[in-house]
Parts: C-alpha cells; sequence; structure tokens
C-alpha cells in the first residue's frame, strides 16, 4: 500500500483516500506550560499579587494589578478535578470587592518570545491566522474577555468568550485573523504578549473581534472577577496554534516542556565552585542552560517547601566570611558575588551550598 505524505499539513493521506493527522507536530502550541504543570517558583504555593509588577507564578505565566493584594494566584487553587486530560490549572482567587478606575489594569497571562512567532508573518501582508484555544472555570458567568498584543502595545486584538454555568470546565476557542500591519518583533524579546482580563478600566479595554491600533488588553463592559470578593477563575489547556481550528492540546515531553522553562527561568540549587578572588569579591563559573538573555541572579532567603537556605559563606585559605547580599549575572557562563572581607586576593575560594535563581524572563 503507498502513501502520500502531505507536506502543507500534518497529515498521511493512504491510498484507500483516508488519512490520518501525525501525532508529531513540531511546536504546535506557541504557549509554554500550556498545562501549568511546572511551578518551579512556587510549588504550589500561593502568590498573592502585589502592585505594577509582572509576577509570575507558575512557569510562564504572570499575574499583573494595578492595585496590591486584589487577587491570588496558585497552580491547582481550590483543589477542584481539572478537565479530563489535565491534572494541573491555574487558580485566580478575588481578594476583595474592588472597582477598578478607568486605566487600572488586572491581568493575568504569557508573553511569547518573537523567535517563537517568526513564521507567523504578523506585519505583513502574510499573516497568517491563528486559533486560541484553553479550559476555564469560574465562580461567575457572562462575557469575559482578554487580548492578543504586540510588544509596543499599540496593536491589540481584544477578544470576548462567554462562561455559561459557574463552576464548571468549559473549553473556549478564539480565530484571529493574523494582523497585516504594525511591528510584531521576530527577535528574542516579547512578540505576542497573551492577556486574560480579570476586569480593568474602561481606558485599557475596546471593542472584540477586530484588530486597534491601541494596547488593549480586553473588551469594554466584561466582566470582573476583582469586582467580587471570593470570586475565582481557573484556567487550563491554553494553545495558540497557527491556522482557522482548534486541535487537541498538543502535550510535549515533561522534559521538553521543561527545558522550554528553563530558558527563562530556573534555580540552582547549589552554588559551589572555585574562583579567583580579591579581598571582597569572587566570580564562580554557572553551569546551566543557554537562557533567553542574560538573567539577573537573586541569593534566595527562602523556598516554596518553607526551609530557609544556608548563609553564603566564602572560605579562602582558613578564613571564612559571609557574603552580603550583593550578587550579579555576568553574562551567561559567570556569577559574581561580592560583600566579602578578609579574602587573599587572586587565591582560589569555595562557596558553601546556597541557592540562586536566574530570571530571563520576557
Amino acid at each position: 500500500m503507498t502513501t502520500i505524505i502531505n507536506g502543507s499539513s500534518p497529515s498521511i493521506t493512504f491510498s484507500d483516500g483516508s488519512a490520518q493527522t501525525s501525532a508529531t507536530r513540531p511546536f504546535l502550541n506557541r504557549i509554554i506550560n500550556g498545562a501549568m504543570v511546572l511551578d518551579q517558583r512556587n510549588a504550589g504555593a500561593s502568590v498573592t499579587i502585589p502592585a505594577a509588577a509582572t509576577t509570575y507564578v507558575v512557569d510562564r505565566f504572570f499575574g499583573y494589578a494595578d492595585q496590591a493584594s486584589k487577587f491570588s494566584m496558585q497552580q491547582n487553587a481550590g483543589s477542584v478535578t481539572a478537565p479530563v486530560g489535565f491534572i494541573n490549572y491555574l487558580g485566580v482567587t478575588s481578594l476583595s470587592a474592588y472597582s477598578p478606575t478607568s486605566s487600572e489594569v488586572f491581568i493575568i497571562g504569557q508573553p511569547i518570545e518573537g523567535l517563537n512567532i517568526l513564521d507567523l508573518g504578523w506585519g505583513t501582508a502574510n499573516a497568517k491566522t491563528v486559533t486560541l484555544s484553553f479550559w476555564v472555570r469560574s465562580s461567575l458567568t457572562g462575557s469575559f474577555s482578554g487580548s492578543l498584543r504586540n510588544s509596543a502595545a499599540d496593536r491589540s486584538y481584544p477578544f470576548s468568550y462567554t462562561i455559561s454555568s459557574a463552576n464548571t470546565w468549559e473549553q473556549k476557542t478564539v480565530t484571529i485573523a493574523g494582523d497585516t500591519t504594525g511591528t510584531w518583533l521576530t527577535t528574542n524579546g516579547i512578540g505576542i504578549r497573551l492577556v486574560f482580563n480579570l476586569g480593568s478600566g474602561s481606558a485599557t479595554t475596546g471593542t472584540a473581534g477586530a484588530w486597534a491600533a491601541s494596547g488593549a488588553i480586553g473588551v469594554n463592559g466584561s466582566q470582573s472577577i476583582v469586582g467580587t470578593n471570593g470570586a475565582t477563575f481557573y484556567i487550563t489547556g491554553v494553545q495558540l496554534e497557527v491556522g482557522s481550528t482548534a486541535t487537541s492540546f498538543d502535550y510535549r515531553p515533561y522534559g521538553t516542556e521543561l527545558a522550554l522553562c528553563l530558558r527563562y527561568y530556573l534555580r540552582l540549587g547549589v552554588l559551589f565552585g572555585y574562583a579567583m578572588a580579591d579581598t571582597t569579591t569572587m566570580q564562580l563559573t554557572a553551569c546551566h542552560s543557554v537562557m533567553r538573555t542574560d538573567p539577573s541572579a537573586t541569593i534566595l532567603t527562602s523556598t516554596p517547601y518553607g526551609e530557609s537556605p544556608p548563609s553564603v559563606t566564602a572560605r579562602n585559605g582558613s578564613g571564612s566570611t559571609v557574603a552580603s547580599s550583593h550578587l550579579s549575572q555576568y553574562g551567561q557562563s559567570f556569577i559574581r558575588m561580592g560583600g566579602f572581607s578578609g579574602m587573599t586576593a587572586y587565591q582560589p575560594a569555595k562557596v558553601d551550598p546556597n541557592l540562586v535563581e536566574l530570571s530571563a524572563e520576557l
């Protein structure tokens, strides 16, 4: 029996005319960790979103609020059963009944790296259509919204969707014709920013279903999660793919999904090595995967499991000194530490174990 491989779509056509969709289609889903499986930072702990700070919770998904403590985010918040085919979700819980001012924003979302959307051709006459799909559950019903935006926030596509039944998982799909104008980065910067609106002011929203020369993050008059104390919003199975039809969720191997996340954030569980040092600073080789850009480095003073890492100490000869909080990433391969005292210049030095996080988030 002969087969015909269709190069324009992921299918195999057999000689009898039947077809089978290929089981492998490289990087179908442009969303990373769309099934909310990975949570390196918080290990399932709840995070209250502060004011005016992009705060990542589960890997690659952030929360942003113009007012502090209006909602929290947590992997598997509320411990409800995930939709069939999933075991994890991202949960949002409103912490007060708040009415945003016209310019205030309350959102969750994910920025997609430009290198991962370069084939879409957005900003050209050949812009491709994409389809967004996701599973959602809320204690509220009605019309909800979100948007796709470019890095400059001067092009946006506000979309709406309806939740019909409270506290019930529902799958939603939104098909979006590619933008033929505007600037869409195809570098390691933000290519597309996907956001879900949790209740934002009228000056930050727009009309559903059309591209606009604005940074709208949702649709006028859509439902507000932050407007009801204790309201919940759960989401999983987030997928953005080329084409006008939503396909089944693209489950990548766990190791592959983890590697994709490590491009943006990772923890060095042990900081240990030797370096040439002067009396106050030292430089260590940091062995880790290549990240999106030179990351920022932070010494962790606590972990999501509750324990406190040991103090950072450096040993140089027979002496032992304690580091201050000063630490910086030096390129992709080195960590530079300062604030020591009493070390012998230009002699090997050892740093005792500690936890360090490296972030190259968009």
